[in-house]
């Protein structure tokens, strides 16, 4: 279903995923509130936004609760983005991860329930399934968690089935898995895989693997996740809400494959991306070995239907990766 006419507030809307997000729902007639911090938002990603009658930026912090009444006046629902991400940095920060992503989401759930909205979609994440070694992923069988991030994303769901048993809200988590696309980040110690590898080998570097590179992820193109938002926000199925689902593309990518697929992909930029070998590291502490999701329950309810593979996703987004990385 499309999401139309309606007021959408987009916390951590000047982030990759959600500034995706605020392109594709202000071009289909909504009123776009997008609240961001700047901490890893990016004024760069809604520049072209700002000027748009229908799009009103706040820069606020869902830490504090003023900010966050404001954000929600008058919404209609909710796409909850703002989270402070990355394992190792909650490893090595567990405190403000656990402010952004604990004390912040409850602020948002409060200032939603003060203004009487009741969809509420918000970001889960795969990292909760921790140390459960189940394939493909189940969203009813988790394991322990593995970081203080994976924590974080747990509390997330608790919250959300708490508040929508007591208070009536409709929350709707969305456990993303490995998310690439343009506008990722690809800058510092927190970059995701895809554009460090990226930026690796366009430096001819070699691409750093932790542990032997047969690790396994379900990466998830961006415009899947677009579309699992817009479901979640727009789905009439109340057996659908109060849930949580995975959202990826249900397929498995070893590492090292990626790797040469991205070399491969490179390497019609410039050719001498083909001689760069991958180098490998130490293992990361708090990574998931094997991840995999099952997709059936979010097919079910939400009618979810990925259009693009990992293959499909690299190849649509390789030229964003190459023009980014290039500016650095």
């Amino acid at each position: 279903m499309i999401l139309t006419n309606k007021k959408v507030l987009i916390t951590g809307g000047a982030g990759f995923i959600g500034s995706n997000l605020c392109d594709k729902l202000l071009a289909q007639n909504n009123q776009i509130v997008c609240l961001d911090n700047l901490l890893t938002g990016k004024k760069e990603n809604i520049a072209h936004l700002l000027n748009n009658s229908n799009f009103t930026f706040i820069k606020g912090d869902i830490r504090n609760l003023d900010d966050c009444k404001k954000a929600v006046s008058g919404a209609d629902v909710v796409l909850h983005q703002a989270a402070l991400g990355s394992v190792p940095r909650s490893i090595e920060d567990p405190a403000t991860t656990n402010e952004i992503n604990i004390s912040g989401f409850l602020n948002m759930l409060l200032a939603a329930k003060e203004e009487g909205i009741k969809r509420f979609v918000y970001a889960a994440s795969s990292s909760t399934y921790g140390d459960s070694k189940e394939l493909p992923k189940i969203e009813e069988n988790i394991g322990m968690p593995l970081s203080p991030y994976a924590v974080t994303k747990y509390v997330n769901e608790l919250y959300a089935h708490v508040f929508g048993s007591l208070y009536g809200m409709e929350l709707i988590g969305l456990r993303y898995f490995n998310v690439f696309g343009r506008r990722q980040d690809s800058n510092g110690a927190y970059a995701a895989a895809i554009p460090k590898f990226i930026l690796a080998f366009m430096s001819y570097k070699a691409p750093i693997i932790h542990g032997d590179g047969t690790q396994t992820r379900d990466f998830t193109y961006i415009d899947n996740v677009i579309q699992a938002n817009e479901l979640a926000a727009t789905t009439t199925n109340k057996d659908a809400c109060n849930q949580v689902y995975n959202v990826a593309f249900g397929e498995e990518t070893v590492l090292i494959d990626l790797i040469h697929k991205l070399r491969e992909l490179l390497s019609a930029h410039d050719p001498k991306i083909k001689d760069v070998e991958p180098e490998h590291g130490p293992e990361r502490l708090g990574d998931v070995r094997y991840s995999l999701a099952s997709i059936d329950k979010a097919k079910r309810n939400l009618g979810y239907n990925p259009t693009h593979s990992i293959n499909q996703g690299l190849e649509e987004a390789i030229d964003w990766y190459w023009e980014d990385l290039k500016k650095q």
